[in-house]
């Protein structure tokens, strides 16, 4: 059997197929008897509507596409799911994509967007290569950023200020104390969690009089296995750190792994500090301290304005969204000087 189309809905309900689209798209100014006799003629026929021709007709998709660098990062799963909540809510649905780092993947999925009439696009990362610039310079949907913010880009993005959130990261630390801190890195083309975090650390240093060798400054891909290994490394330097700060909580459990596994403890031998306040903190033992970004509020706000560039783009703020970072306290930092005064 053939799928019942609108036509059928209209004649088992004896109405015109106008009526019907009037329904179906909630219009008001339907008689409810006139719904309900739609309604009824939709259940005995199991008809269900086209989203692509509702679509054409509205010139609306109610579909957000979202470039995800990596969904197995407690970071984004975490954005993720609240980016997803409040699509929801604003009867939105969404196309991710889990790029993996890889450029030519984006590019295509950036292509599919653009073929599905997606309404609009959160991106979550910043290598963009001339291809890419290119193509979403062409496009006439709307673009916000989260999370990070790329060089010379025209589009709004929704980020925390990650050279100062380092820098109180890292101050942190001295003032329990430390002055031999290594640092986690992460990739270093990345502006706002690579380049900005580690000028962060520097400067926080640099301020307080403390010269770390080279060999306590590493740098990773943000995951679990990085900072183990980076870590690993670090401890062989003769004297090992007495704290580290790890520009990812996935990297700082890492390292606290590692630390563990050195016959060493966390925060009594080595004190770590992470970044994003992602819900590893609370599940790792000890539990750690992090620098935290608004990880709900930053998908919620990201949504939020990418609704309104939908809306009216033209009148729509184009400026940064730079929402407020807060260091939270947990287990895995000693404080030097109370033990030496102890």
């Amino acid at each position: 059997m053939m799928a019942p189309k609108i036509k059928d809905v209209a004649k088992q309900a004896g109405v015109s197929v106008t009526t019907v689209s009037r329904v179906l798209n909630g219009e008001r100014y339907v008689k409810d008897d006139l719904k309900i006799r739609v309604q009824r003629a939709i259940d005995e026929l199991g008809y269900s509507p086209s989203h692509i021709a509702r679509s054409l007709v509205r010139r609306k998709t109610n579909l957000i596409g979202v470039i995800v660098p990596d969904v197995t990062s407690s970071f984004y799963s975490t954005i993720l799911s609240t980016i997803e909540k409040t699509a929801s809510l604003n009867d939105y649905n969404l196309l991710v994509c889990n790029i993996i780092e890889d450029t030519d993947k984006e590019l295509k999925y950036l292509q599919v967007f653009q073929q599905m009439r997606v309404d609009g696009i959160i991106i979550m990362h910043e290598k963009l290569n001339e291809e890419i610039r290119e193509l979403i310079n062409k496009f006439s949907i709307p673009i916000i950023f989260s999370s990070v913010k790329p060089a010379d880009q025209k589009f709004m993005s929704v980020i925390i200020d990650d050279y100062a959130a380092a820098y109180d990261a890292t101050r942190h630390l001295i003032e329990l104390g430390h002055t031999r801190i290594g640092f986690i890195g992460g990739d270093m083309r990345d502006i706002t969690s690579g380049q900005n975090r580690y000028a962060g650390y520097i400067r926080a240093l640099e301020d307080s009089g403390i010269e770390v060798p080279e060999s306590y400054i590493r740098f990773g891909d943000y995951k679990t296995q990085s900072g183990y290994e980076l870590m690993k490394e670090m401890l062989a330097s003769e004297p090992y750190p007495t704290a580290v700060f790890a520009v990812s909580d996935d990297m700082a459990v890492g390292a606290m792994n590692c630390i563990h596994d050195h016959g060493l403890k966390v925060p009594e031998d080595l004190s770590v500090i992470g970044f994003d306040g992602s819900q590893l903190t609370e599940q790792v033992r000890p539990r750690l301290t992090s620098m935290q970004q608004p990880i709900l509020e930053m998908g919620k706000v990201t949504v939020d304005m990418l609704l309104r560039l939908i809306a009216d783009s033209k009148n729509s703020p184009a400026e940064d969204v730079i929402l407020q970072h807060k260091l939270v306290v947990r287990d895995s930092c000693n404080d030097l000087k109370s033990s030496e005064e102890a």
